[in-house]
């Protein structure tokens, strides 16, 4: 007799194992992910699209919904009170801050009375990112890839060029979407080959038959048809004097799911079925040379992944277990709430009513102003059960601390923390030093991602040879954020002040000091050219009174001399001398 014995499975998602969803994660019939069955999902990314799903279940308070398909009946009467959802937001606009900016490294020396080299491009660069990041709506797919990161563990965001709008465009897809080709040979940060993929529902009214659509981008050598130098070698803007032979390669294709067979997975879909996409000019989207050297797909993950993984660990990770506990015990106190605020009540030796028309006695109901007749040994008992509610309701408050403890959001970061129990500022900074380890960490593992993103955004109006963006190599930027908790504004007012009058610190570091502090200070630079602007016409009002001064103290010297001796003088005789 064949034995299934079980495997213990220690991956990127291993903390979901203890969920029986996930043992039926791609089986043919899986109620819970119907979807994964599909013959064009590759294997051996099951376990991390059904991760997908049930962090998003706990997103929306359908976690028991999807419990009771691998066999917890008791699952659907769970009450989930979004507790998970406020963890995810809170995480998320800790992270973000009050604002993003782009910055430009060398470009806060621009307006210095002696800047350094490369200070002028680096600001006209900042200013011309800016300008794209408005037009693209860049705080909102912050908003967007941000959160997707935070609750799932990783999100997407992909540029194109648009010969239309003459600029870069952002679009943020769903991680369930990304699939990216490592080669387990290469020793390469980023992959060379990535498919953007999903399934199309059929559309009985158009005619349409359930397809799947694929997006690939991938790097290869620049075709003999293509050759623009030497051997197929071209020459891009961002590196003069440098020939490459590398190109990347788009191609958009469907594929009817009835002419899939098994084994045809997604890297190996058959493409003398594939029905190519076109272009809005017409060209067909097969293999089509974008004339850039990378693949412009971008790639965050929420935390920093372990040796050897590519995937972020959602904020919910660690204590996914812990949310099952207080939806449980939620459900339990709305129970014991009920019987508390409509006791259960047994009557001994009571006269009960009853029914002219059945002759039964009729049930009685527990309301006000009832009226129960008993008996000379009659008796009432109530159920008392605000005990075991106070039981529920504490246990409730200490699943919410070691929640915010684990999660490392901390109570003070989810607001649960009584101010009266705060005795001073440096105990509430203790108390979040969590949190902002927390933060640190996740801005850390986007720091490079940002980079990398603006990187590609400035090569791209390089190779659409936009206006305003020449030739030469691309200039380092970042996303800058803003700090995540309420700062001492006037703790550090106090403090540049002292230091700008001591002369240790330059203008341009004050004021980025205070716009970091959370002053209403919309552009560092142009702040720093106001206030020498007003010190300059000060100074010049400040001269033009002191020569008014001087003229008019020059007039009455003048006036005095032309006067002559004054009735004194007259009278002294000239001898008196002697």
């Amino acid at each position: 007799m064949d034995v299934a014995l079980r495997q213990l499975v220690i991956d990127a998602w291993s903390w979901l194992n203890y969920k029986p969803v996930m043992a039926e994660a791609g089986r043919p019939g899986s109620r819970a992910f119907p979807e994964l069955a599909k013959t064009w999902v590759p294997p051996h990314e099951m376990r991390r699209l059904a991760a997908y799903k049930v962090l998003a279940s706990y997103d929306n308070n359908q976690a028991g919904e999807l419990a009771s398909y691998g066999g917890d009946g008791s699952a659907l009467e769970r009450r989930e009170l979004g507790d998970a959802a406020n963890l995810v937001d809170t995480a998320l606009g800790y992270l973000l801050g009050s604002e993003q900016k782009v910055a430009v490294e060398g470009a806060e020396h621009a307006d210095e009375e002696t800047p350094t080299p490369g200070a002028a491009e680096a600001a006209a660069v900042q200013k011309q990112l800016r300008a794209w990041a408005d037009k693209e709506l860049l705080t909102f797919r912050v908003q967007q890839v941000e959160r997707a990161a935070v609750l799932l563990g990783d999100s997407v965001m992909v540029l194109a060029w648009n010969p239309v709008k003459q600029r870069p465009t952002l679009r943020v897809y769903d991680p369930g979407f990304f699939f990216p080709q490592w080669d387990d040979d290469a020793d390469d940060d980023f992959p060379t080959r990535v498919h953007l993929a999903w399934e199309l529902p059929a559309d009985d009214d158009a005619g349409l038959k359930a397809r799947v659509r694929r997006v690939t981008y991938e790097l290869g050598p620049i075709s003999e048809g293509d050759e623009e130098g030497p051997e197929g070698a071209r020459t891009y803007p961002w590196e003069p004097g440098r020939a490459s032979n590398t190109t990347c390669y788009l191609t958009d294709a469907e594929w009817l799911l009835e002419d899939l067979k098994n084994g045809e997975t997604l890297d190996r879909l058959p493409m003398s079925k594939a029905s190519f996409r076109v272009s809005s000019d017409g060209t067909e989207l097969n293999r089509l040379d974008l004339l850039i050297d990378f693949v412009p797909v971008v790639h965050i993950a929420n935390t920093i992944p372990d040796g050897g993984e590519h995937w972020g660990r959602s904020v919910l990770a660690r204590v996914l277990q812990a949310l099952d506990e207080l939806a449980a015990t939620d459900s339990d106190g709305s129970a014991a709430s009920a019987t508390t605020g409509t006791p259960i009540i047994g009557l001994a030796g009571a006269r009960l009513p009853v029914d002219r028309a059945t002759g039964r006695p009729q049930e009685l109901e527990v309301k006000a102003g009832a009226v129960w007749q008993l008996g000379e040994t009659g008796r009432m008992d109530a159920l008392d059960t605000s005990p075991q509610l106070a039981e529920l309701r504490a246990r409730v408050d200490h699943l919410l601390e070691r929640i915010a403890a684990n999660s490392r959001v901390t109570a003070a970061g989810l607001g649960t923390l009584d101010a009266t129990e705060v005795p001073s500022g440096y105990a509430l900074k203790l108390a979040l030093g969590p949190l902002d380890a927390l933060i640190g960490m996740m801005r850390l593992a986007r720091e490079h991602k940002y980079r990398l993103l603006f990187k590609m955004v400035q090569r791209l109006y390089q190779a659409g040879r936009a206006e305003g963006w020449t030739a030469g190599e691309t200039l380092p930027a970042r996303l800058a954020w803003a700090p995540h908790t309420p700062t001492d504004r006037g703790a550090v007012l106090e403090e540049v002040v002292k230091a700008y009058g001591a002369g240790v610190l330059s203008l341009e570091t004050a004021v980025t000091m205070l716009l970091e502090a959370g002053y209403p200070i919309k552009d560092a630079s142009q702040e720093v050219e106001r206030i020498r602007a007003k010190a300059q016409q000060e100074a010049e009002v400040r001269m033009a009174e002191a020569a008014a001064r001087r003229g008019r103290d020059e007039d009455e010297e003048d006036q005095e001399d032309d006067a002559g001796p004054g009735p004194a003088e007259e009278r002294k005789p000239v001898g008196s001398g002697r």
